[in-house]
């Protein structure tokens, strides 16, 4: 039998490195590259890694998929389907939810256990889900990878074929997750942006971005950017999208 490669962990991360200018730009270049939304409906799939180390985050998480509904909602309908993993091969996916306090009911009643990651099992989530009905983009947020890099990377060419780019967040600094989590966005067709607790509300207006462009694509967010005028990373995005 052929050598199986290594799975990539990123457990062991060394000091988190804050997003720069330019990392921003890139993604936000890359956002601004996907086709148009038409319609004033959007279906997103927010996926969590829920192990131990994640706690803060998931915490952080729920106030910011609040502000993803609120943002959306003022151009059109969101739909988001909440995916997590956690334990012992324990992954979760909810229904199609289309309010907050849905989802914030949902997302609070879980508590993040230790366990491997299973990110696997969220690709594959995504391709099924995408196949009966077309889901507009996948946030993934995490801090790390311990599976076999080609079977993920192949599960992201398969939703970049279908349209359904992955917009991967990355916590923390590991250059191994790094190159893995890229390499899974640029398969897909979505973008790669890392982030920490000093780019708390950086990610946040990010998120809002996506979510909002999922929605009602640039019109929307022309009147998203004029109405939150201190939206840095909108207006980044704005400047980068045709007329």
């Amino acid at each position: 039998m052929p050598e199986r490669k290594p799975a990539i962990s990123g457990k062991s991360a060394p000091p988190a490195k804050k997003s720069t200018d330019k990392e921003v730009d890139i993604f936000l270049d890359k956002l601004a590259r996907l086709p148009k939304t038409t319609s004033a409906k959007g279906r997103l799939i927010f996926a969590l890694d829920a192990t131990a180390s994640r706690q803060m985050t998931w915490d952080q998480a729920c106030h910011i998929q609040a502000m993803m509904f609120k943002e959306a909602g003022r151009v059109g309908d969101l739909e988001i389907q909440l995916i997590f993993y956690r334990g012992f091969g324990e992954c979760k996916a909810s229904t199609w939810v289309s309010d907050t306090d849905h989802l914030t009911r949902l997302m609070t009643s879980v508590h993040c256990l230790a366990g491997s990651t299973q990110i696997e099992k969220v690709l594959k989530r995504a391709v099924k889900e995408t196949t009966k009905k077309k889901v507009n983009a996948l946030v993934f947020v995490g801090d790390a990878m311990e599976e076999d890099i080609d079977t993920l990377g192949h599960l992201a060419g398969q939703l970049g074929l279908h349209g359904l780019p992955c917009f991967m967040f990355h916590e923390g600094g590991d250059p191994i997750v790094q190159t893995a989590f890229k390499q899974f966005a640029r398969l897909s067709g979505g973008a790669y942006c890392p982030f920490n607790d000093g780019a708390a509300q950086q990610l946040k207006d990010l998120l809002a971005a996506v979510a909002v462009f999922a929605v009602g694509g640039r019109k929307a967010l022309v009147d998203y950017s004029q109405k939150n005028k201190n939206k840095t990373m909108t207006a980044k995005l704005l400047a980068q999208i045709p007329e």
